[in-house]
């Protein structure tokens, strides 16, 4: 049996939330359709921007998961994208701080979903 997994984010509109992806991952969606959008990952794990499944999704609604973007260990990567992603007007919800798994900051995307930078385990 072949797995991949897709984690997929609900967002009022797939093609913004796409161009706000792609320009954070530095990626191109690797599938379009108006409502679904997605970028590979790599091998087995994609990213997929799913608009149209809830009405109004606002970022004042608490969250309960996170995307992680897992890095390569070493704190001068996770600054570099963190410096880079505040330059860009991305909502920082924590400034990097140390958690018992390394250093991490946690952004959110315009829709209010969580996006978290993290070392690699």
């Amino acid at each position: 049996m072949t797995t991949s997994v897709v984690s997929i984010v609900y967002v009022n509109d797939a093609p913004a939330a796409a161009r706000f992806y792609g320009d954070l991952l530095g990626l191109s969606p690797s599938f379009e359709t108006p409502g679904y959008i997605t970028f590979a990952l790599g091998p087995g794990a994609d990213l997929a921007l799913w608009s149209g499944q809830f009405e109004d999704l606002s970022p004042d609604v608490p969250r309960t998961s996170e995307v992680c973007l897992a890095i390569d260990p070493g704190s001068d990567d996770l600054d570099a994208i963190f410096e880079q992603w505040q330059s860009k007007g991305v909502t920082i919800l924590r400034e990097p701080h140390d958690l018992g798994f390394g250093l991490t900051f946690l952004a959110a995307d315009p829709d209010g979903n969580r996006i978290r930078v993290a070392p690699r385990g």
